[in-house]
């Protein structure tokens, strides 16, 4: 019944910029964190950002001042602002959320992920 499906992927060159959104379906997130990982061919899955129920926000260490999440909760809704891509943002990104209000706890709900590009 939850279903979360991300858009606006696609092949940019560095330094371009790229908004990705999550549309969240079958359950209304605006007391849930919510938040994006991404997996690169031969690397971790790894943490990207997340946004809490109060607007919070948390970002890994790689794209720290240059990717933004934000959230708009009458659309269920969060998106990922990527400035100044670079390739080795090159990745399939994935939102996700908790089951769980008001927690960071574990992700349950999985998009299907999208894929993000970035040539040199």
């Amino acid at each position: 019944q939850v279903q979360l499906v991300e858009s606006g992927g696609g092949l940019v060159q560095a330094g371009d910029s790229l908004r990705l959104s999550c549309v969240a379906s079958g359950r209304t997130f605006s007391n849930y964190s919510m938040g994006w990982i991404r997996q690169a061919p031969g690397k971790e899955r790894e943490f990207v950002a997340a946004i809490g129920w109060s607007g919070s926000t948390y970002y890994g260490d790689s794209v720290k001042g240059r990717f933004t999440i934000s959230r708009e909760n009458a659309r269920n809704t969060i998106y990922l602002q990527m400035n100044s891509l670079k390739p080795e943002d090159t990745a399939v990104y994935v939102c996700a959320a908790p089951d769980v209000p008001l927690t960071w706890g574990t992700y349950k709900y999985w998009g299907q992920g999208i894929q993000v590009t970035v040539s040199s």
